[in-house]
């Protein structure tokens, strides 16, 4: 008897199953949406705004924000929180630069809105230890907070930031700290004053980008966002021409930003276009000149940071609106591609 079942029927059946059992067991999954994941952690952090994030050791540490508050520690093998020893004194509006086995808390205000101060010397924490120390002292003339700060070729560079808390005193300064000797350099300044932003670096360039031109004094705090971005270039130690800097797509203060690769991430922050935090993420990627959108954040927020840890994008606590609440306990993370 003959059958009507060609060979090569089968050989596609095969093959269909084949594809089909690789979806089961997770090995192909292509219709899986690339988006943000809450972690649903064991414990939680202390709820805080005007914080930091820094990646250490393959942990992520949130540290400070308005009031006294622990150090606290997420690892993402357990997926749980701990909490470690408490910032000496009120430490908010500063980025942390990671340099060797020292967090150094860079442009840090402490006291009440609207007239914060900045600190008088450099704050580091020793996770090693769980131990803060004050270090060396900041130029008088050159103190402000809310600043952006980055690590390259040995020194940390702290660019931008305000002088009088929320009031005013906007700067466009940019100097270097030597964390070694605790020498200090003035370099000129960025073609645009800005504070409450993050900054970076990618491809031996400084990115100042976000933030806004706190104005309490006038009336003004949220509104007046800077859109274009500062680009130092320590090659020549001299600023790009605006021209050849980017203008971020959804300008906003209070932003985190993160390296990955050629390209420049830009996520939260809040502005005075609405009362909710921003959740956009927007890469710049500094080869093609252009921009790119990332899956935005399940929540908005503003007041944390961006960090690396295990192949994803960390982000965690933060304010939900703009201003200062409500204050976010949530941790979230995007797998980086």
């Amino acid at each position: 008897m003959k059958s009507n079942h060609h060979p090569k029927s089968f050989l596609l059946i095969g093959c269909c199953l084949f594809i089909a059992a690789l979806h089961g067991c997770g090995v192909v999954n292509a219709e899986s949406p690339w988006q943000w994941e809450t972690v649903q952690a064991e414990g939680q952090p202390t709820a805080r705004h005007e914080a930091a994030l820094a990646a250490y050791d393959g942990k992520v540490f949130l540290i400070g924000g308005r009031r006294i508050n622990p150090v606290d520690v997420f690892d993402p093998a357990t997926r749980r929180w701990t909490a470690m020893s408490p910032t000496p004194m009120e430490l908010h509006h500063f980025q942390a630069v990671v340099v060797g086995d020292v967090i150094y808390l860079m442009g840090a205000m402490t006291g009440r809105y609207p007239g914060e101060t900045p600190l008088e010397r450099v704050v580091a924490y020793y996770p090693k230890e769980d131990e803060f120390r004050f270090l060396h002292p900041i130029p008088t003339a050159r103190r402000r907070g809310g600043a952006g700060a980055v690590y390259c070729n040995g020194k940390i560079y702290l660019v931008g930031g305000i002088t009088n808390g929320h009031i005013d005193g906007f700067q466009p300064w940019l100097d270097s700290y030597d964390p070694e000797t605790g020498d200090w350099e003035t370099l000129p300044d960025a073609p645009h004053a800005r504070d409450h932003f993050q900054a970076v670096v990618c491809n031996n360039r400084l990115y100042a980008i976000g933030g806004r031109t706190t104005h309490q004094r006038e009336k003004n705090v949220f509104g007046l966002t800077v859109d274009q971005a500062d680009v130092f270039d320590f090659k020549t130690m001299s600023w790009l021409p605006p021209d050849q800097c980017p203008n971020l797509p959804t300008p906003r203060a209070g932003n985190m930003a993160m390296t990955w690769g050629d390209q420049v991430l830009v996520g939260g922050g809040e502005s005075g276009d609405q009362k909710t935090a921003h959740d956009e993420v927007e890469a710049w990627d500094t080869g093609q000149q252009k921009w790119s959108d990332w899956p935005s954040m399940n929540r908005g927020r503003h007041g944390s940071g961006f960090v690396e840890a295990d192949g994803f994008l960390y982000t965690a606590s933060g304010s939900g609106n703009r201003g200062g609440g409500p204050e976010l306990t949530s941790i979230e993370r995007l797998h980086l591609p």
